[in-house]
């Protein structure tokens, strides 16, 4: 029998379907002001039930808490299986957190169809809750699957470029074929663990149970590689990414860059399930490569960009490489460090995206070569800017240095050249910020700016003062953070150390407490 922290109220359950059922009671309401104020309301009371969820979470431990768990097709070993760990609970946090944020960014900014704007948005956050909240295999991917059709209407009804709807179909194409491979990746590890049980399963803590041949590893490892890659996307797989989050509205390109759902699929599923493959110095090789090409690719293509929301789609690659070097330095370092810089980003670069809609709103563009001398004008927005900016390229006192100094001390204790060659992003990183921040908020005022120009309104007031909060609260005392992923982080690297192969035993901790009747 799997013993498991449980929760008496269905907690999880609320937190993936109530926005959708708040989403349908929006069908219902007919004026604007009524619209908006019941979907802040809806997306309140989830985030109030995903802090619920954080206050009542367990740090230091990987046991699965909350969980919920009933037969779906039993037949195929598939299980509507819900749960948290060190590993999930901080991006449910901040998929509620950022939604909120969204609500009141989309308040004065979103005019056509109201309506369905938030509710497409709220269908997003439940799908993307889906993700991080369900430990069967099936599940999970019907999730990946479903995040698309919202994600598909936002760009291409919403967005802000002149070839949006191609933006919209390159994105959910792009996704769909990394989600083919995946598929049949997870279809062959139901199929080995049949092999041995002689029953079906996708539920990830019975297939922890059950070793998978190295060779079968390595192949399951590329499928469900290409389908994390595609979704993160690591470079070379970013091709859709700069058409999305340009071509796309603000709501959108916050929710891509700063939730980062492909790369935990890493520690969710390749790591725990593949160890041999994911250690295997050769496959370790390769993606280390990719991760530092994307560091430095991605950075030296955002110094010489003009337009800040491209500046920012290349940041995020530059950032996401760092993700991937932290992940495959496969130590305790490395991996922690990835798993706050994924939750820092949500913070840092999609707060950046906030004020990229903020400039956009006032100006009509976010061109340095149109705009200098800002912070005359709007030195409430220039100010909380420049916090934002520093978190994003890793200053002392920000949440973006914890993430990164743990990233850069695991790569250099895997090999001195993976963090040699990584540490020149951060370089990089300061210089294209800086060198935006310089010319657009200093300077000589620029002629030809509005004659009027409003500095933050309380709405945006608060988006950018809940992010500063969050930035230095991580920045300053990491240790809560830390305390809630560590167990989780210490599991993963075990499986990694001891592999699939041994013979599991009752007390190892990713497999959750089994106990023997």
């Amino acid at each position: 029998m799997l013993e498991e922290i449980e929760f008496g109220f269905p907690l999880l359950t609320f937190l993936i379907f109530f926005p959708l059922v708040g989403a349908a009671a929006l069908w219902a309401v007919k004026d604007e002001a009524s619209i908006k104020q019941a979907a802040l309301a809806i997306a309140g009371i989830e985030l109030v039930a995903a802090i619920v969820v954080l206050l009542g979470f367990v740090p230091g431990t990987a046991a699965m808490q909350f969980v919920e768990h009933a037969r779906w097709f039993p037949q195929l070993g598939i299980g509507y299986h819900l749960a948290v760990d060190g590993i999930s609970v901080l991006f449910m946090g901040l998929t509620a957190f950022l939604t909120v944020l969204l609500v009141l960014y989309a308040w004065d900014t979103v005019h056509l169809r109201p309506k369905a704007f938030y509710m497409s948005v709220l269908g997003l956050e439940a799908t993307v809750m889906g993700i991080f909240l369900s430990i069967d295999l099936i599940l999970f991917f019907v999730f990946w699957e479903l995040m698309l059709i919202p994600s598909y209407f936002l760009i291409k009804l919403w967005g802000t470029g002149s070839e949006r709807e191609y933006a919209a179909l390159k994105y959910v194409l792009y996704t769909l074929l990394g989600s083919v491979f995946m598929l049949v990746g997870f279809a062959l590890l139901s199929l080995n663990y049949h092999e041995v049980k002689q029953a079906y399963s996708f539920d990830l803590l019975e297939l922890l149970s059950v070793p998978v041949p190295f060779d079968q590893q390595v192949l399951i490892f590329w499928l469900i590689f290409l389908g994390l890659a595609f979704k993160a996307p690591i470079f070379p797989f970013h091709s859709w990414l700069p058409d999305a989050l340009v071509q796309g509205p603000i709501p959108m390109s916050v929710m891509l860059a700063g939730i980062k759902m492909g790369t935990y699929g890493f520690l969710r599923f390749s790591f725990p399930l593949l160890p041999e493959a994911s250690r295997n110095p050769s496959i370790v090789t390769i993606v280390m490569i990719l991760g530092l090409a994307a560091i430095i690719y991605g950075a030296l293509i955002a110094i010489v960009q003009a337009d800040f929301r491209r500046l920012l789609v290349f940041s995020s690659i530059s950032h996401l490489g760092f993700v991937v070097i932290g992940l495959f330095a496969l130590n305790v370092q490395g991996i922690q460090g990835s798993l706050i810089h994924m939750i820092n980003l949500g913070f840092s670069t999609a707060g950046l995206f906030f004020f990229a809609g903020f400039l956009y709103e006032r100006l009509g563009h976010i061109d340095v070569r149109q705009s200098s001398g800002l912070a005359k004008k709007l030195p409430l927005l220039a100010t909380l800017f420049l916090i934002l900016g520093m978190a994003s390229i890793g200053l002392p006192g920000t949440n973006g240095f914890i993430g990164e100094f743990l990233i850069l001390m695991g790569a250099f204790q895997a090999h001195w050249i993976y963090g040699a060659i990584a540490v020149t992003g951060v370089i990089f990183a300061s210089a294209y910020f800086l060198w935006y921040y310089e010319r657009a908020i200093f300077g000589p005022l620029k002629a030809g700016l509005p004659a009027a120009l409003r500095d933050l309104t309380p709405r945006e007031w608060a988006i950018g003062i809940s992010l500063s909060v969050m930035i230095f609260w991580i920045g300053i005392y990491p240790s809560p953070f830390l305390r809630m992923i560590n167990g989780s982080v210490q599991a993963v690297v075990e499986r990694l150390d001891r592999g699939s192969l041994a013979t599991p035993t009752v007390d190892h901790p990713l497999i959750s407490r089994w106990v023997q009747d």
